[in-house]
């Protein structure tokens, strides 16, 4: 029996999945989970074997993506593996670059039919990677992200539209460390002010807001 986890913030979708794997003779869901906070703290309890994350997800552990970052520290040591499906319903590379370098086994989006996911379910559960085809080509085409770390996060938070000082207390950064990434990610981007930064880096999925 393969156990599993499932994580959305959108309820009738999660509830929606569970009934649907629960059809399936081999599968059991035994918890859900609606932010990211919640769903570590149902992988810690449960110790299952395949997790499905949504990507943008509530939670101050992160977005899906930093969950399932978290998840895979949890195990780091152990002889314990967890797989990782991540679910998302904008298909943009940078997600799928993300979350592989997050440790997720598999990704695709979530127009999937449940015979589909069930199937993934089963392949990522035996150590095989499954990757949604389109979105795989549609990312070697736009290559890696140009953003660092520091300045992705700094574009997330400026989303909002927080100013710098403001910015600079949630990262713990100072106002003008705060200007020099905005700049840098704007001249990286070719974006002519903040906004048009943001909007590029969240149409890519260099960022997840």
């Amino acid at each position: 029996m393969i156990r599993v986890i499932i994580a959305d913030d959108q309820q009738l979708l999660c509830e929606a999945l569970s009934a649907l794997l629960s059809l399936e003779e081999d599968i059991e869901v035994i918890a859900q989970a609606s932010t990211s906070d919640e769903a570590l703290a149902a992988v810690i309890e449960h110790d299952p074997d395949v997790v499905l994350l949504d990507i943008e997800m509530p939670g101050s552990t992160g977005d899906g993506i930093a969950c399932a970052h978290a998840i895979n520290e949890h195990y780091r040591g152990s002889n314990k593996t967890v797989r990782i499906l991540m679910l998302t319903a904008y298909a943009r590379p940078g997600y799928l670059q993300r979350a592989l370098q997050a440790g997720a086994s598999g990704f695709v989006t979530k127009d999937i039919d449940s015979k589909q996911l069930a199937e993934t379910i089963r392949k990522i559960h035996h150590g095989l990677r499954v990757v949604d085809s389109d979105l795989a080509a549609a990312s070697l085409s736009s290559g890696a992200s140009p953003l660092t770390e520091r300045e992705a996060q700094v574009l997330a938070a400026s989303a909002g539209g927080a100013n710098a000082r403001e910015i600079g207390q949630q990262l713990y950064l100072s106002a003008g460390t705060v200007r020099n990434h905005i700049s840098s990610a704007m001249a990286k981007l070719n974006a002519h002010n903040r906004v048009e930064a943001v909007r590029i880096a969240r149409d890519n999925g260099w960022i997840t807001l």
